[in-house]
């Protein structure tokens, strides 16, 4: 493969390089995915994105490919089925915290007809991008990231603290953060 500059987060591991290459600072829509990053963002906390990265596909076979409407349904019997689960994260507080932001990720599209008009409106539905020379000007948390994470907790998310909520922009592309140095930084 031809070499090519990618932000310096980023390393040799091929799971890595597709995140960053193909989602990471893409504008999404998708209710489901913008749900299940969500997901994932909270199960990351106190671990590596990659490790995370590498239970996707066991998390999206473990919760029902983050169909809320069944995971909202989710009963105790179900939680101990995941927290046997070697395919995924098994903390309990994270696995509930899961179920319970369903059932509010619900509540938020029936009152605002999308999560995704919801989640855009913060940026009037444009991303934010950003010029860093170096990932060490990249914050780990802002002025909004503090505002939504505020707002979701008001709401009742759990597992939705500002830097999540900032890795959460970026990882939907609310926010991109691609470095001058990375070939996919917009440079206007």
């Amino acid at each position: 493969m031809e070499n090519i500059n990618r932000c310096a987060w980023v390393n040799e591991d091929k799971i890595y390089q597709d995140y960053h290459d193909k989602e990471w600072g893409v504008p999404l829509h998708d209710e489901v995915r913008l749900f299940e990053m969500l997901v994932l963002e909270g199960m990351q906390a106190g671990l590596s994105w990659l490790t995370v990265l590498k239970k996707r596909e066991g998390f999206r076979e473990a919760f029902d490919n983050f169909d809320i409407d069944k995971i909202i349904k989710y009963d105790d019997e179900k939680v101990k089925s995941l927290l046997e689960n070697k395919d995924i994260i098994r903390n309990k507080l994270k696995i509930k915290a899961a179920i319970k932001n369903a059932k509010v990720y619900k509540m938020i599209q029936e009152k605002y007809g999308s999560f995704d008009n919801f989640i855009w409106s913060y940026v009037d539905y444009a991303p934010i991008v950003n010029h860093w020379a170096t990932i060490k000007e990249v914050p780990i948390n802002t002025p909004l990231s503090d505002k939504i994470s505020k707002e979701l907790k008001k709401l009742g998310f759990s597992f939705v603290g500002s830097t999540i909520i900032y890795s959460y922009m970026q990882s939907v592309g609310i926010v991109n953060d691609h470095t001058l140095d990375c070939y996919l930084s917009k440079v206007e």
